[in-house]
């Protein structure tokens, strides 16, 4: 074998152990992992703590900024080339998101996409908070788009834009465990009292 096809080999075998390592790296525990916990407060709280490996990871926080420019990448720096919320979390006039963002990600260009590309909208900034916090927020009809709590479990567990998360594609970092792990969590979070982490 030609000393090339011999290195592309050994990157592709060394690429894709790091891949496997990396999937189980970030699984999430599931709800019946937490049956132990006697107190169903603490129960609650800490199974939102393991829903929160996803809530802020850089797939959910790039959505959520705080201010007016999403941010994207794991050290999540401002977005390039600079965009701007706009009044319905779809971009600015004349440079809306779908100017670029189209309804599947773009490998030959690495821009990702879904139909519903948007940002959440401001007052469901999570960057720069804490869980609890964020927990609180998600919470208050007031700051979730007047959601129940059984319209969040529904919207994370089901919405095709929060599950882009875990298919990000290109060499982006999926969101920790599965779209459907992480609605079961949050299922067990609200079944268990809703508590949030101090």
């Amino acid at each position: 074998m030609p000393t090339a096809k011999r290195a592309c080999a050994a990157s592709l075998l060394v690429a894709a152990s790091l891949l496997s390592f990396r999937v189980a790296a970030v699984d999430l525990r599931p709800p019946s992992s937490f049956d132990a916990i006697a107190d169903r407060a603490e129960r609650s709280r800490s199974i939102f703590a393991e829903a929160g490996k996803v809530i802020q990871s850089p797939r959910c926080l790039n959505c959520h900024p705080v201010g007016d420019r999403p941010t994207q990448g794991r050290d999540m720096h401002p977005h390039n080339p600079p965009v701007f919320r706009g009044a319905d979390d779809r971009g600015a006039v004349g440079m809306r998101c779908t100017t670029c963002h189209q309804s599947a990600n773009f490998d030959a260009s690495g821009v990702p996409g879904n139909p519903s590309w948007h940002l959440a909208p401001a007052l469901m900034a999570w960057q720069h908070e804490t869980l609890g916090e964020i927990c609180a927020q998600i919470k208050d009809s007031r700051r979730n788009g007047g959601r129940t709590l059984a319209q969040i479990q529904e919207h994370m567990a089901h919405d095709v834009l929060v599950g882009w998360g875990w298919h990000p594609g290109g060499m982006r970092e999926p969101a920790p465990g599965t779209q459907e792990s992480f609605g079961e969590l949050i299922a067990a979070w609200i079944a268990t009292g809703a508590e949030c982490p101090v």
